[in-house]
């Protein structure tokens, strides 16, 4: 039977790969990765690059990619409405359960109020998933310590090679949903520059990504618990446009302030939906860090989180923990010794982030829609 017609993610992408999909099992033997339904690319399906004049079927990566995208993404996706990039470390490593399914269901719904299609992003069984049912998330939030694999830029090839599970890091999200064809991820906050850096060079992926893939990333600003100037400074380095929302103010996390500037402001989705096309016309390359203040009656006093930082931080030191382990075990301390104030407000600005993201989202099909795009994405 002949594979259906190519659903294309975005008419106005000449340089994305846009994938035909074709309702089969998963080749692996433990079908339990892969829901009943998913669309699935096929072994033997060529990608479509979607060109200014025509379209041209060319096989121009390896045909075993294992891609399952839910029908509700792949619908939305094909028919130019918004689609919102959830990231999964947030179930598997950010919250104890149950926390981190009731967080992920309220942020997907939050999405969803916002009109737009959530996409929670994962490797499930060594196969990649964007858009996640509910088994699926309860098989994250649920899994046993170490289960499941931190995944950034380096980690999503050998999960899949090895059928792992594995979450997806801010990194690792903009990596595989630009891969589908998704512009804005919304997350709680983005991995930086870690205090002490100029000793350890413990600097996260997070902020190289942002340099080289194009996707809207909406978080509250860096985690509270990074060197917060030198990430600005990173940033900067690497090209990244850092907006702030309705801000002049740089957040921190759980803090409205950092006491640093953006040095973008913008009031209007339309206008950051217009910056994300712009820059994906000049070939630019590399994404925007839109930093939304969590919501005021959330927010939690600089001093007093400050004062948590540090002690969870000589505790660190002194237990030896390094690398990804570091910030999983400073959010879990500080939830301690905040007695979970700090993770009521990790919900507030989560949720807030995915709002305002399904807000970007819905502007930048507004503006493909009315034909604008077409001639600001042209080559």
């Amino acid at each position: 039977m002949a594979a259906p017609a190519p659903i294309s993610t975005s008419l106005f992408l000449p340089a994305l790969p846009v994938l035909p999909f074709r309702r089969i099992p998963p080749p692996s033997a433990d079908t339990s990765a892969a829901a009943p339904g998913l669309l699935t690319r096929g072994h033997d399906s060529p990608i479509t690059i979607i060109g200014p004049e025509n379209e041209e079927s060319v096989d121009v990566t390896p045909n075993f990619l294992p891609l399952d995208i839910a029908p509700e993404v792949a619908a939305a996706l094909g028919a130019n409405r918004p689609v919102v990039a959830l990231e999964s470390t947030i179930i598997s490593h950010g919250l104890p359960w149950p926390d981190n399914l009731a967080i992920a269901r309220e942020v997907e719904a939050e999405v969803r109020r916002g009109g737009a299609v959530p996409a929670t992003i994962a490797v499930l069984g060594g196969r990649i998933r964007i858009g996640l049912d509910d088994a699926a998330l309860s098989r994250l939030a649920r899994a046993p310590a170490g289960s499941v694999a931190k995944l950034s830029r380096a980690d999503i090839a050998p999960a899949l090679a090895c059928g792992r599970d594995g979450a997806t890091t801010v990194a690792a999200t903009m990596i595989l949903a630009r891969r589908a064809g998704i512009d804005v991820f919304a997350t709680g906050g983005i991995g930086g520059v870690h205090r002490g850096a100029e000793a350890t060079f413990d600097i996260s992926a997070d902020l190289v990504e942002l340099g080289r893939t194009d996707v809207t990333v909406v978080a509250a600003g860096a985690k509270a618990i990074l060197d917060l100037p030198k990430t600005l400074e990173v940033l900067e380095t690497e090209g990244v446009a850092v907006i702030g929302w309705r801000t002049g103010a740089f957040p921190a996390f759980w803090c409205r302030e950092s006491g640093l500037e953006v040095p973008i402001r913008m009031d209007e989705a339309a206008e950051i939906a217009q910056a994300h096309l712009y820059r994906r016309a000049l070939g630019i390359g590399g994404g925007q860090l839109v930093a939304n203040p969590i919501p005021e009656e959330a927010a939690l006093p600089r001093e007093t989180v400050e004062a948590w930082i540090a002690a969870a931080l000589a505790e660190a030191r002194n237990k030896g923990i390094a690398g990804k382990a570091v910030t999983p075990f400073l959010l879990g301390r500080i939830a301690e010794l905040s007695g979970g104030r700090s993770l009521e407000a990790n919900r507030a600005l989560v949720r807030n982030n995915a709002r305002l993201a399904a807000e970007i989202a819905a502007a930048i099909c507004a503006e493909r829609q009315s034909g604008i795009a077409a001639m600001r994405e042209a080559p």
